[in-house]
């Protein structure tokens, strides 16, 4: 009996290595015969795996999705992933996702050999962690998971997709998920006004699913993600501000990446950049950091804001 767990076990670990096996090559690995497989196969199917088995000369056999998830056997390494993983997702700014692997991990350090735990500990002793929120003004909103995923198999489905995005309804047609800076957006096309948009996920209410299929048209940019970078840039937070820079426009394109704004020359020797933040106060410790001579005239609370800074930091070397 001992043996027959053994062997079933290790049939169970080659097929969840890769997707397909004949029969005489799972014999041959496990030193047995073609019959012994067959049986040991029905074995599997009974404690609730699916293997799925195509007959003929050239038949195969394939671990197929059930009803429920089964136990995974996971080699050395892949272990060792599947924890980093899980601690990196621990702070995860994705709703629940931070609970659920908390939970997962904890589960999977209990059943870890010796040898593992070893060097997953020393990993942990010299490997820092910098949770989502840290030593941001405002903390980052949380994604509803259920709204990543019916997003996501809306863009598998090639489905319309309707929803109220800052309490404005929306119907486009979805075709990217583009997670940046601890956000989620989705890149979408309204099919009216055949006019593509950014959304982000957490200011997303989904409304029921439309069920009628689309026709995919040509993406705005090849680089889909520097395309949402460029329009997060400029349109999707909830300040914006237009920045008067002394300096030239190229200078201040090699500072900054494409994403934190758009740069507009004035003359050779200065520019607008035109950017956004989540906040005010974000906004004025941001453009701090461009390091550069600048004017700022617009909004006038970002205006208040720097007169607060500048005051501060005046009194700080007084």
């Amino acid at each position: 009996m001992y043996e027959t767990s053994s062997r079933l076990l290790s049939l169970l670990s080659l097929l969840q290595s890769r997707p397909q096996w004949s029969g005489a090559e799972l014999a041959e690995r496990l030193d047995v015969t073609t019959r012994t497989i067959r049986n040991d196969i029905e074995r599997l199917r009974a404690m609730g795996y699916p293997v799925n088995a195509e007959r003929g000369v050239h038949g195969s056999y394939r671990l197929g999705a059930g009803a429920a998830l089964p136990p995974l056997l996971l080699e050395d390494d892949e272990a060792i992933a599947v924890v980093l993983g899980l601690r990196a997702a621990s702070t995860s700014a994705v709703e629940r996702v931070a609970e659920s692997s908390t939970v997962a991990l904890a589960k999977l350090e209990q059943v870890l050999p010796s040898r593992l735990r070893r060097q997953v500990a020393t990993l942990s002793q010299v490997t820092t962690q910098v949770a989502d929120d840290a030593g941001i003004p405002d903390a980052d909103p949380t994604v509803d998971p259920e709204v990543l995923t019916a997003v996501a198999a809306a863009i598998r489905d090639v489905e319309w997709l309707r929803f109220d995005h800052d309490d404005e309804p929306r119907l486009v047609e979805p075709y990217r998920l583009v997670s940046w800076e601890r956000r989620w957006y989705l890149l979408g096309r309204d099919p009216d006004a055949d006019v593509w948009g950014v959304f982000r996920l957490d200011r997303m209410t989904l409304r029921m699913r439309t069920g009628r299929r689309f026709a995919p048209q040509p993406l705005p940019d090849e680089d889909v993600s520097a395309y949402v970078m460029r329009a997060v840039a400029y349109e999707g937070w909830a300040v914006h501000a237009r920045i008067t820079v002394l300096a030239p426009a190229e200078q201040v394109r090699e500072r900054i990446n494409a994403a934190v704004g758009i740069v507009e020359p004035i003359d050779d020797e200065s520019c607008v950049l035109i950017t956004g933040a989540d906040s005010v106060a974000t906004m004025a410790v941001y453009v701090g950091l461009l390091d550069m001579d600048i004017r700022v005239d617009e909004p006038p609370e970002l205006v208040e804001r720097m007169k607060v800074l500048s005051r501060r930091y005046g009194e700080a070397v007084g």
